[in-house]
């Protein structure tokens, strides 16, 4: 099932959660336990873990609607999505190619924060909070709560705390919202978007490094507004600036590959002569014949010169080996059906947006149910230093950040196996 579970689809965009989802979820529950326990002591255990676990759920399900936002917006604009995968710091949309204008960029960014305030105003108005009939000074947030029935408790931290989502996204560090919106700026103002991306990441990077070293100074007992003091705190913030950075880098190395590879077809590095096995054969023979004697560990399965599927080693190792006779090919493979293809004519950049998007390290080249060629990403990783000096420093990173997010040799999409 891999790191996601997919639970369903909205408007016909699939969504997923992540395990590391699942944590947060717990952290956010428990944390709201105590709150709601100090804000009103009166309650229940009970009744406080339902209502916190409601307003965690319900938060996510606002954090959904930020993403499903973007994704709305990214289709009228043309750009397709593959689906929305809610995780550790949120949510991620999955848009499949970069937009092809600043204006695109600019209002499939805007539309997130501007989701995530809206649900804060709503849910603050819907409350049915009067501050002035309580007769209460509105700085003191908490005698406030303490006096509400659990329905306006929980709508009045769902506010809030969508109102600072929308606000958070908006810090102009790339690869966020606000990170996002600059480069839209950039890009409009510089008619590039390599270097729109290059300035917007250098400002996410140093954004990044102030949380940093923010957090490290909360650490050792400094205090600073919003954030606090403290060990867990000034860890989180920490955290959090450690994944701004490494995503804003990430961001502009794909970028620089997608330029470089942008006009260059497929056939152009493909590998036109790739090892090919028959379904009928067992496992020993694939094995004996194919794996030991050749540099490859995925093999198209052909029946009748058509491309029926593809055996990895993966594929293997998950036959005990006292039945490698009796297991054939054809049962181990991946069907064609579950294998995601690309033609000889097709965009080399395309190409590698779909390997790190389906995290695969190949690429069947097809014509109808004809393979002729497979594309492998040591291919492209070999063109990128061939044909781009001033990148050099970066294949290593990128080829290992592809090596991380793919735990097997399989050309398919594994979302198809969940």
């Amino acid at each position: 099932m891999g790191n996601n579970i997919r639970i369903g689809k909205i408007f016909g965009i699939k969504i997923k959660i992540n395990w590391s989802w699942l944590f947060i979820l717990v952290l956010v529950t428990w944390n709201l336990t105590n709150l709601f326990g100090n804000l009103h002591p009166e309650w229940t255990i009970q009744k406080r873990f339902i209502i916190s676990l409601t307003a965690a759920i319900l938060f996510f399900a606002s954090v959904l609607a930020h993403e499903l936002a973007h994704s709305l917006m990214a289709r009228a604009r043309g750009v397709p999505v593959q689906g929305i995968t809610l995780f550790l710091f949120g949510g991620v949309s999955s848009i499949q190619r970069h937009p092809d204008s600043p204006l695109s960029e600019f209002l499939i960014t805007i539309v997130g924060p501007a989701t995530s305030i809206m649900l804060g105003i709503f849910f603050i108005a819907v409350s049915g909070v009067g501050v002035q009939s309580l007769d209460l000074q509105v700085e003191n947030p908490s005698d406030i709560i303490s006096q509400l029935k659990p329905l306006p408790t929980l709508l009045l931290w769902l506010g809030p705390i969508n109102l600072l989502l929308g606000v958070f996204n908006m810090i102009p560090g790339f690869p966020l919202d606000g990170g996002r919106v600059l480069r839209s700026i950039l890009w409009s103002i510089t008619e590039d978007l390599r270097k729109a991306t290059r300035w917007a990441s250098w400002v996410g990077q140093s954004i990044a490094w102030l949380m940093i070293m923010g957090g490290i100074s909360m650490i050792f007992g400094a205090s600073i507004p919003f954030f606090g003091s403290g060990l867990i705190d000034g860890l989180w913030l920490s955290f959090i600036g450690w994944f701004l950075n490494s995503a804003a880098v990430q961001s502009y190395q794909e970028i620089v590959v997608q330029d470089i590879l942008e006009g260059v077809k497929v056939e152009d590095m493909m590998r036109s002569d790739p090892p090919t096995v028959n379904g009928q054969v067992s496992v020993s023979e694939l094995v004996d014949k194919h794996i030991m004697q050749k540099d490859d560990h995925a093999f198209p399965v052909l029946e009748e010169k058509r491309l029926v599927g593809l055996v990895t080693l993966e594929d293997v190792r998950g036959v005990n080996k006292e039945h490698w006779e009796d297991v054939l090919v054809k049962e181990i493979m991946t069907p064609k059906a579950e294998l995601v293809t690309v033609t000889r004519d097709e965009d080399a950049s395309d190409a590698f947006s779909k390997l790190s998007r389906k995290s695969v390290r190949q690429l069947p080249v097809c014509e109808g149910d004809e393979i002729v060629g497979l594309l492998r990403r040591e291919e492209i990783v070999k063109w990128l230093k061939i044909h781009a000096n001033s990148v050099m420093g970066n294949m290593m990173s990128i080829s290992a950040s592809m090596n991380r997010r793919i735990p097997d040799n399989k050309g398919k999409e594994k979302e198809e196996k969940i």
